[in-house]
């Protein structure tokens, strides 16, 4: 306990002196605002605070107040969320903001237990949210912290299995008071002293704690179980533009990798390429399909996916599900990343 305490009282010491100045953070002493901590900690799940920033800046220019964004359509949330990927978060953060406005009257719940009701809010999200803008004592345990509290303990079984460890130590490192303070300084130190490669140890508050820089081994810590290679996937997409240059376009299923976004028309994602004479029974109107050159190449997170774009001209009516969009117009539609790669093929090929 007085180790934990001592810890503590040093980390938020160098908080104080030394933490990021982040958006989302509040200043001059102000309480922090919870929409902007959970808007944060969602768009942060998988990507960097590099990338998230100015996302964060447009939704609160766009939607000021949870309300707001509660009342905005689908599709709006999922052009403005376009390029952060992992789109099931988009779908989720705005039923959640539905879902505190209906429930709560626009007031997020202040403890773990309400916040985890809530869609695309887990373990991780809830205590964040409850340390961070309501100052609860709960343990948040991101990536950073992980890194900071394997090192600190040496813990060497890999990830995921230590998983359950590092949460009990991180449980008992979180001080009654400023617990917010503490996850967040726990992150900073992680994301600028405490790195993957190379650890500033000597810049580090609690290094005098730290047992594995007493053995030598912080740079191996945390140690991660193998990963396999990733498969491969591959689909052939149809570029369809009529005589008033617009694209043919449909919506995703709701349910599902992308769910909810417009596309494209494609053949299935198989883990074998494509003929011709097989994925003609994929196109979405009969017309004098030509191959691109090249490929479009796009990584998810479980798989490589290749795709072969052919196009065609035609003023065919659309098929059940897909519309003509003007050209100009698909810089507003919902299209994922993946399918942006395709258009900017397409328009060069």
């Amino acid at each position: 306990m007085q180790k934990s305490s001592e810890i503590a009282a040093l980390l938020l010491g160098w908080y104080d002196r030394h933490g990021r100045d982040l958006p989302w953070r509040s200043k001059g002493g102000k309480s922090p605002d919870p929409y902007h901590i959970w808007l944060s900690e969602v768009m942060l799940q998988q990507t960097t605070v590099a990338a998230v920033g100015p996302y964060f800046y447009r939704f609160l220019e766009r939607w000021p107040r949870v309300a707001d964004l509660a009342a905005a359509s689908l599709d709006d949330v999922l052009v403005q969320w376009a390029g952060l990927g992992y789109y099931a978060r988009a779908r989720n953060l705005h039923k959640c903001a539905q879902e505190v406005v209906s429930r709560f009257g626009g007031r997020f719940p202040d403890n773990e237990t309400q916040l985890r009701e809530l869609p695309g809010i887990g373990d991780y999200t809830a205590a964040a949210i409850a340390a961070i803008a309501f100052d609860r004592r709960a343990a948040v345990m991101d990536g950073n912290i992980e890194r900071v509290v394997a090192r600190l303990f040496a813990v060497t079984a890999p990830l995921p299995a230590a998983k359950p460890v590092l949460k009990t130590l991180v449980e008992g490192l979180t001080p009654d008071r400023r617990a917010g303070d503490y996850a967040q300084a726990a992150m900073d130190l992680g994301a600028t002293i405490c790195t993957p490669r190379k650890p500033a140890c000597v810049f580090c508050p609690i290094d005098q704690y730290c047992e594995a820089k007493r053995q030598g081994i912080a740079e191996t810590l945390p140690a991660k179980a193998p990963k396999s290679d990733k498969p491969k996937r591959f689909g052939i997409v149809f570029w369809a533009e009529n005589d008033k240059d617009s694209i043919l376009l449909r919506r995703r299923p709701e349910k599902g990798l992308l769910g909810g976004m417009m596309e494209f028309p494609s053949t299935e994602w198989r883990g074998t390429p494509w003929t011709w004479p097989a994925a003609g029974g994929a196109a979405p109107i009969q017309a004098d399909w030509q191959a691109l050159p090249g490929q479009v190449l796009h990584t998810f997170t479980h798989f490589h996916l290749q795709l072969a774009v052919v196009s065609a001209r035609t003023d065919a009516a659309p098929p059940d599900g897909a519309f003509w969009c003007p050209r100009p117009a698909l810089e507003r539609q919902a299209l994922p990343t993946v399918m942006r790669k395709v258009a900017k093929h397409a328009m060069k090929g």
